[in-house]
């Protein structure tokens, strides 16, 4: 029996959408695409057009302390998912829009969330607890760690060429880098929500949290307007008062965005090379995501500032979430 699988890939301005035929656990692409400010309209099924899934699977950036592995929707998913959305801001009142609109249009499939802290789930204590009071702990304050389907379709795009001691630095508008050894993750960057861990393109990654405090003593900042400043107004954009986008930022002729790109890569070197302690070495790094794949300049400073640890193996591996969320379906499908 073959079965028809949609995958939404959205975030917070754009979603990413893929087709592919299922037999057995295998998947085929028929048909993908990219959608901009899609958000909760119709324009992403009208570009889609007369196709019938049998299943869609979503990509939902954050399932609280409670959901990691893929499982189809329902009320009790949906009302976990609203108070996990608190902890991924930008993506998932989204996702749950997306949701929503893929019920109403679609409401015979199967639909299936996908969790990009789902490869994370079994990381060591070591590298999962924060270092806060047990009681925030035991209530979900974890490192969850982010970009997990990405991770996964890495791992299956290496197959049997899988090193034992891999870095996966995912590249892109959101940023981050994991430990992988023999095939699990064992370290991330990102922690409680994907604010954290390198420099992103409006994200501040790891900062001091005194300059929150120092923010909401002195400039009157409440919560909601440090959210703003840390998800929408930091990283790359707040270095450089032009853009988030690394294309515009080397085309520019201004020191403050020569500097956010040497900020961002010095950040990612960091991350890359804090994996490195935790695997006690690596035999392959891998760089994914829209910029590790395209932006060669980037890779070159990343790697330039990591000489000191000797000839680690480099390869450029696209990210197929899509894929990896095909797959998630295929398998519960049975």
């Amino acid at each position: 029996m073959t079965h028809t699988i949609l995958t939404l890939n959205g975030g917070s301005s754009s979603v990413k959408y893929g087709v592919y035929v299922q037999k057995g656990n295998a998947v085929r692409e028929t048909a993908s695409g990219d959608v901009e400010h899609a958000g909760a309209d119709t324009a992403l099924f009208e570009t889609i057009g007369a196709i019938v899934p049998d299943a869609i699977g979503h990509r939902i950036v954050h399932g609280g302390a409670a959901l990691f592995a893929p499982v189809v929707i329902d009320p009790a998913v949906i009302a976990q998912l609203r108070h996990a959305a608190a902890f991924a801001p930008l993506h998932g009142p989204a996702a749950l829009a997306m949701i929503a609109l893929a019920q109403a249009r679609f409401p015979d499939a199967v639909q299936v969330a996908c969790f990009d802290t789902g490869f994370h789930a079994d990381m060591p204590a070591i590298a999962a607890t924060l270092p806060i009071p047990a009681a925030f702990r035991a209530d979900g304050v974890r490192r969850y760690g982010f970009h997990g389907l990405s991770c996964e379709s890495i791992l299956a795009q290496l197959g049997e060429a899988l090193p034992d001691r891999l870095i996966i630095a995912h590249l892109g508008n959101g940023a981050s880098v994991t430990a992988v050894r023999g095939g699990r993750s064992v370290d991330t960057s990102m922690g409680l929500t994907p604010a954290g861990g390198v420099v992103m393109g409006t994200r501040t990654g790891d900062i001091d949290p005194g300059v929150l405090l120092y923010l909401m003593r002195e400039h009157g900042m409440d919560a909601d307007a440090v959210e703003t400043l840390v998800d929408r107004r930091s990283g790359l954009l707040g270095l450089s008062g032009l853009s988030a986008d690394l294309r515009v930022l080397h085309a520019a002729d201004a020191p403050a965005a020569a500097l956010a790109i040497r900020i961002f890569c010095r950040s990612v070197a960091k991350q890359i090379a804090g994996m490195l302690v935790t695997l006690g070495g690596a035999d392959l790094i891998v760089f994914t995501g829209g910029i590790g794949e395209h932006d060669a300049l980037v890779r070159d400073a990343i790697l330039g500032a990591l000489r000191w640890a000797g000839d680690v193996p480099m390869r450029v591996v696209p990210s197929q979430e899509n894929a990896q969320i095909a797959r998630h379906v295929a398998a519960l499908l049975g």
